[in-house]
């Protein structure tokens, strides 16, 4: 199986916005070491304790001191941009590092509805306008408007080698249906929601169009997971993630990320236990051993041979480890 991961840049508790910068690219550098697949930056804006409102000035850092994982946003919210700017974007990415480039395509707002009205002045119909702006944006990265087209002799120059490849990113059966069309490959996030990624995997696989440059479906699967060398070791340090994720949910946690001792005395209601519980169930935590079967049951379940691994900690060294210890596992 491969493996690959999605970094949201999260700022600790007690660090800053540029030591979480400095962190990505660590980890970046680790991951193509050890034989990780893809390095994916989300697209946040104005979210405390997130540092990745542009994906793309981080892509162009981490591809400078990586030599061959691929790397790409996870992913370029659309509605947000322009579809010629995005592909200017990307293909200088793609000049700078060729064949590394991804472009995952996603249609959520990714902030506040201030920061969407920031953004665009229209996000409601930027939405609507989604499988336009994705067709459009595809005809930029491949440089084939048909003549006649308004933009037949318009590049999105650099033209590289190799464009970057396409994804799209979701969890519903609308963008499973927008790939499928299109004969992209599909992202599903399984941490998001697993009931509706099921279905939109199923969707996707039943609905794909092949294209020249997918003759088969293609979908990879992102899950949250916590490694450590036992299981009550990876509990207590995915924790943290819980208790941000209540903090947040009543306005507070606005600092980043807490630490394994807050999280330990962080006081919690019965409906707080509940939403803890709930929350773990979205999460693959336990031994490198445990975390592979489980890993290879979803893979088998959703029919894939990739999962992109998300893991948000406190601290960096036991983040580094978990991916170490899933590495040493799986990928040597």
């Amino acid at each position: 199986m491969k493996l690959s991961i999605l970094d949201q840049v999260v700022i600790s508790r007690g660090r800053s916005a540029k030591d979480a910068i400095e962190e990505t690219k660590q980890l970046a550098i680790f991951a193509d070491e050890w034989g990780f697949t893809r390095y994916w930056i989300a697209e946040h804006h104005d979210l405390p304790g997130l540092a990745c409102p542009a994906p793309e000035v981080l892509l162009g850092i981490i591809g400078a001191f990586t030599r061959q994982i691929r790397i790409g946003a996870g992913a370029v919210l659309l509605p947000n941009y322009q579809p010629y700017r995005v592909a200017e974007t990307y293909n200088v990415l793609a000049t700078m590092y060729p064949d590394r480039v991804d472009i995952g395509v996603g249609r959520s707002p990714g902030g506040s509805a201030e920061a969407s009205q920031a953004l665009t002045p229209n996000m409601l119909q930027a939405i609507y306008d989604m499988p336009k702006k994705v067709e459009e944006l595809l005809h930029f990265i491949q440089n084939d408007f048909p003549e006649g087209h308004s933009y037949h002799s318009l590049k999105a120059a650099p033209v590289p080698i190799k464009p970057p490849v396409p994804w799209i990113l979701g969890t519903s059966i609308k963008s499973a249906k927008l790939a499928a069309s299109h004969g992209l490959p599909y992202a599903v996030g399984h941490f998001m929601n697993k009931e509706s990624s099921q279905k939109a995997a199923k969707a996707y696989k039943e609905h794909f169009q092949p294209t020249k440059q997918n003759q088969e479906p293609r979908l990879m699967l992102a899950v949250s997971i916590v490694c450590a060398e036992s299981n009550q070791k990876a509990k207590e340090i995915a924790r943290s993630g819980y208790i941000w994720s209540i903090e947040r949910a009543k306005g507070e946690g606005l600092d980043g990320l807490p630490s394994k001792d807050h999280a330990k005395s962080y006081p919690l209601t019965t409906d707080e236990e509940d939403k803890m519980r709930e929350l773990e169930q979205k999460q693959l935590i336990g031994t490198p051993d445990e975390v592979k079967q489980d890993l290879f049951k979803l893979a088998t379940e959703y029919d894939t041979d990739e999962c992109m691994l998300l893991t948000n900690v406190h601290s960096f060294e036991d983040r580094k480890e978990s991916f170490r210890l899933l590495g040493k596992e799986m990928l040597s």
